[in-house]
């Protein structure tokens, strides 16, 4: 098991909150409020690949340290495979220069088990166990409207269930919390905040996530926004809305 190492505390000037990163920042919080995902005191732990998302997520959490006034911790978590190659002595640095505590763990899976669902399951329980030897009471992904969306429309198609990745669900009777709190912001938006303040993100491609059902999805709902650009809003809406008198 990897330490945990405390880095300089530099390079983290405060950013100003403008245009896409007003907006982008805004809709976070907002997340965060309605899902009541962050309290005095918690130990968040930030699933970071190195992709656009969790690096914008790490970068936002600590634009919020900042500015709530509230104190909680934060520590990244890069799951470092032995199939997805990741540039880990950048992450390292900018966790360095950012002054985050981090974490680097190795996973390894044999060729004939690489699929989607056997790496998310075991990247997942890394992060399980991690927070749990190191008192994590919540542990945040980098999911966004658009993985959430297709999430929901993957489990209606394939597996006859209407079920979705929620923005915050509680695991093990409450000990650990997982947060989703880019819930509310599509990928695009996370892409544009993520190069304005020139975070380090690698744009990898998981060959073993080429043309599955996730992708087949993604291409439907994008090419539904040609038609209905609040299409992914509303499908995320649609779970609250659920109009039971009408169901089968």
């Amino acid at each position: 098991m990897s330490p945990v190492i405390s880095s300089l505390q530099k390079g983290r000037g405060k950013v100003k909150l403008r245009g896409k990163v007003r907006t982008v920042y805004k809709q976070m919080g907002k997340a965060i409020y309605n899902y009541k995902m962050l309290a005095p005191e918690d130990r968040v732990l930030v699933a970071v690949s190195g992709g656009a998302d969790s690096l914008a997520l790490l970068k936002l959490f600590l634009m919020r340290q900042r500015r709530v006034p509230f104190n909680f911790e934060i520590i990244a978590c890069f799951v470092d495979t032995n199939f997805v190659k990741v540039d880990k002595d950048l992450l390292i640095q900018y966790f360095k220069d950012n002054g985050i505590n981090y974490l680097i763990k190795e996973l390894e899976i044999e060729e004939e088990n690489r699929n989607c669902f056997w790496c998310s399951w075991s990247r997942r329980k890394i992060l399980f166990e991690t927070a749990k030897r190191f008192s994590c009471n919540k542990i945040a992904l980098g999911h966004n409207l658009d993985d959430i969306t297709e999430t929901i429309l993957m489990n209606m198609f394939f597996f006859s269930q209407i079920s979705s990745a929620p923005p915050a669900l509680d695991m093990f009777s409450g000990r650990v919390k997982l947060i989703r709190p880019l819930a509310y912001l599509k990928k695009k938006d996370i892409l544009e905040f993520a190069r304005q303040l020139l975070l380090p993100f690698a744009s990898h491609n998981c060959i073993y996530g080429e043309g599955t059902r996730r992708e087949k999805v993604k291409n439907l709902i994008n090419d539904l926004e040609g038609i209905c650009p609040q299409v992914k809003k509303n499908i995320f809406r649609s779970l609250g809305k659920i109009r039971k008198d009408y169901l089968v």
